[in-house]
């Protein structure tokens, strides 16, 4: 005979989640592959209990390069706003060559600290 559990501890309530055949197999393999008994303790343990949380320190220097890049692609961002808005609307004559090289070498600035974003995260993965 099982022991009695707790009041708080007895698991009464249940959730209903509606997946397709390939997920539900997926989620099956997973459980297996992590040692679970059964699904329900699987999606207990990955919803509820057991979150993983990591904490990550940085030096200084990052978290200031890191705040600038922010601002500086927060200001590209509201340039480029006003542009499209003004194109839009028809406030302005239509583009020049000079403008698409401008608009270029913006999207080239863009991808540039795209890149750079993108090494800061590989490092911290």
């Amino acid at each position: 005979m099982r022991p009695k559990l707790k009041e708080h501890d007895k698991l009464e309530d249940g959730v209903r989640v509606r997946l397709t055949k390939l997920e539900k197999k997926l989620l099956v393999k997973r459980c297996r592959e992590e040692g679970y008994r059964n699904l329900s303790d699987f999606c207990r343990a990955k919803l509820v209990k057991n979150r993983e949380i990591r904490k990550i320190e940085v030096s200084e220097d990052f978290v200031q390069i890191t705040k600038k890049l922010d601002y500086d692609l927060n200001k590209i961002g509201v340039n480029l706003n006003q542009v499209s808005k003004a194109i839009n609307s028809q406030q302005i004559h239509p583009l020049t060559a000079v403008d698409q090289m401008v608009f270029q070498q913006l999207l080239k600035e863009l991808r540039n600290c795209f890149s750079v974003l993108q090494n800061y995260m590989d490092v911290i993965e």
